[in-house]
């Protein structure tokens, strides 16, 4: 919906509004024409409920709104005598239209004196929940949004477990594009796992002021441009179109920001023709083969700085409780001929408590040549190990056509990649069939223009052409694990109406997340600690435990001392 039909459903509302309660504004000594004036209405409805002029504003942010006309229904049926019970479900169930059926149909007297109080202890704890939400979603959708760090793309700069505090405001929050949806939520309910919102009315996208722009290598959160899934949990039988912000979120670093040229030469990453100078807390990672005569120890990785391989296992089976055990650890078994089992996890291996329990018998296997995911200062490290014979990085070089690699038709590789530029709100380009490929989802998806191409003709909103000016910003968003991202190597640029906000700090870490609460850990030196910044991360909980507890003396003697003075 455009601006103009949301201006005209405004105005339909106020109309609506007005007959339907002009008659309960004269009876509160107002005049019939106030009911109908957009914005003053609902000044004068404040007035006349007896509630702050305030609650006015809250009316016109979406999703709030949706907790907050209830309330106000309910409170004009009570300041007219309509106070049971039944009155007020009516009130809620017709969507406010029973205020209508009462303004015309019912004598009433306008009570100004009202007890503002709640009739019963129902509605009392009904009415602080309401205004529990309001302010939980206020916060949410424009101030600061909780985030868990759900796979390792970022790893080493933020671990799988890590539990964020993301900013809305620094980058400017965006209102919500679809205003009737559930509170604090993304796409899906949980539990009942269906969809959380309803695509349709729906607004179109504003970005309040921000005090900040995307820096170069800055961590950023954002919606997932090719996510065309039903929701989070149920992978796509077709193409979703789902509004912006209801798309996933992905946290990424923002390699190159609009106007930057992007290129990656063996895994380097190249900005404007200069190798990019990544932060202190950045640790890029790749895949390398390491080689040993005797055979490579998973300790020997592990303790090297090793974040990604596979460990082999060879184990026998004796009934099914452990077969169930091991179930969850499995990324591939093979039977042996002698009856045993080659068992596969990941760099975990199974847990020691879980062997005991189960009285699994697990041999591992260290394999002369192994694949493992290191850091370029870890590999080196690595090298200088006496049980370790070489250490080599794996580099994909160019190949035939690659589909998987963005724009779909180059020899490109995640490690050897481009030159390609970043689009530019206002910056004019020339279009042509030999670089409408890396432009078609921007010019067609993103800008949101009716984009046709017949051969060497392209036609633009029904014009032929030869040039086109982009309408907003694009980014490149990338993990710092280069050969486990997925990331803008494969889908492309990230329009600037995706970005969701800033993480700014860790306030919980828990290091084994997905294996169960039985095998959680508190990461204590990651807890506050902030995400951007100089040198390496600091938790400042120490800090926060000092605070808390200085509060909580503080209150305690302050208590104390206006008893004494009470008594006295």
């Amino acid at each position: 919906m455009e601006i103009s039909g949301w201006l005209l459903f405004i105005l339909l509302v106020q109309v609506i509004h007005g007959f339907g309660t002009w008659k309960l504004y004269v009876k509160a000594g107002r005049k019939a024409w106030e009911a109908f004036i957009p914005v003053y209405n609902g000044i004068v409805l404040m007035q006349i409920i007896n509630r702050p002029k305030w609650w006015i504003l809250l009316l016109f942010i979406p999703v709030i709104n949706l907790f907050l006309f209830p309330i106000i229904w309910i409170e004009t049926l009570r300041s007219f005598g309509k106070k049971s019970t039944l009155d007020m479900v009516l009130g809620v169930v017709t969507l406010g239209f029973y205020i209508t059926y009462v303004n015309y149909t019912q004598e009433t007297t306008y009570h100004a004196n009202r007890d503002l109080k709640a009739p019963n202890k129902t509605m009392d704890t009904l009415g602080s929940l309401s205004f529990a939400v309001i302010v939980a979603t206020l916060v949410h959708t424009y101030f600061i949004q909780p985030y868990t760090i759900p796979s390792p793309s970022l790893e080493k700069s933020l671990l799988v477990g890590d539990f964020l505090f993301v900013s809305k405001f620094h980058y400017g929050a965006r209102t919500p594009m679809t205003p009737i949806a559930a509170p604090m939520v993304h796409d899906t309910l949980p539990i009942i796992k269906t969809k959380s919102y309803l695509a349709k009315p729906s607004l179109p996208f504003f970005r309040i002021p921000g005090f900040e722009k995307i820096k170069r290598n800055e961590i950023v959160v954002f919606n997932y441009p090719a996510d065309t899934a039903f929701n989070m949990y149920i992978a796509a039988d077709k193409r979703y179109d789902k509004p912006i912000d209801k798309k996933t979120n992905y946290v990424k670093r923002c390699t190159a920001i609009p106007g930057d040229k992007l290129e990656i030469k063996d895994g380097i990453i190249y900005i404007n023709g200069k190798k990019s100078i990544l932060p202190d807390r950045a640790h890029p990672q790749y895949m390398h083969k390491v080689y040993a005569k005797t055979g490579v120890a998973s300790t020997t990785l592990l303790e090297n700085g090793s974040t990604e391989f596979v460990r082999k296992f060879i184990t026998t089976i004796y009934n099914e409780n452990q077969a169930n055990a091991l179930t969850p650890y499995a990324l591939g078994s093979s039977r042996n001929e002698d009856g045993s089992i080659i068992f596969v996890t990941d760099q975990r291996g199974v847990p020691n408590n879980v062997v005991n329990q189960f009285s699994i018998a697990l041999t591992e296997v260290n394999d002369f040549e192994r694949e493992a995911n290191l850091t370029l200062a870890n590999a080196d490290k690595l090298r200088k190990n006496s049980s370790i014979d070489s250490v080599v990085r794996i580099i994909f070089k160019k190949n035939l056509l690659s589909k998987d690699i963005f724009p779909g038709n180059t020899n490109w590789t995640v490690d050897n990649f481009g030159p390609i530029f970043l689009p530019e709100a206002g910056k004019t380009i020339e279009i042509n069939k030999e670089n409408i490929a890396f432009y078609k989802k921007v010019i067609g998806e993103y800008d949101r223009n009716d984009l046709k191409i017949n051969g060497n003709e392209i036609r633009i909103n029904g014009q032929v052409a030869t040039s086109y000016t982009f309408k907003q910003d694009y980014y490149w968003m990338m993990g710092d694990n280069m050969h486990k991202s997925l990331d803008s190597r494969y889908w492309g640029f990230v329009p600037a109406d995706h970005i969701v906000g800033k993480p700014i700090f860790i306030w919980m870490s828990i290091d084994g997340i997905n294996d169960g609460i039985k095998n959680w850990s508190i990461r204590w030196d990651r807890l506050f600690t902030t995400v951007s910044g100089e040198g390496q991360p600091q938790s400042y909980f120490k800090y926060f435990l000092f605070a808390l507890a200085a509060y909580f003396a503080f209150d305690y003697f302050r208590n104390k001392k206006k008893k004494k003075e009470q008594s006295s």
